[in-house]
């Protein structure tokens, strides 16, 4: 017999703390001296060699624009400690906050890199 789970009620103010499908993704963009960064709702693995992510961005977000305009983005894997943080980025309420995520540098592409995170991945 399968075991049996207590529920618990969350409240929904939190609920997209909670339905994150996990792993938590950013993308960042650079187009002219605009950077911006977001949290990504949903991405997979398309294609494994040469490697293939998809992912959807919503064509009112200004990562959205920024993509036709620069063809080169960043997507930053955080650490676990780091989820309540991003998972506010881009998100409202949280839209107009500010983070303390600490801007890297990368050569091949202009959107930067992420310190605080384990896992950059530098894309075109």
């Amino acid at each position: 017999m399968s075991k049996q789970f207590e529920k618990i009620d969350f409240p929904v103010s939190k609920v997209q703390e909670y339905r994150e499908p996990g792993p938590i993704v950013l993308v960042s963009l650079s187009a002219g001296d605009k950077i911006n960064i977001m949290t990504m709702g949903w991405h997979t693995v398309m294609e494994f060699a040469p490697s293939l992510v998809g992912g959807v961005v919503s064509s009112g977000n200004d990562i959205f624009r920024l993509v036709g305009e620069s063809g080169k983005w960043g997507i930053h894997l955080p650490t676990t400690a780091l989820t309540r943080e991003v998972v506010g980025i881009g998100n409202p309420p949280y839209a107009d906050q500010r983070f303390s995520l600490t801007q890297g540098e990368s050569k091949e592409v202009k959107p930067p890199l992420i310190r605080e995170f384990h896992a950059n991945f530098k894309c075109r």
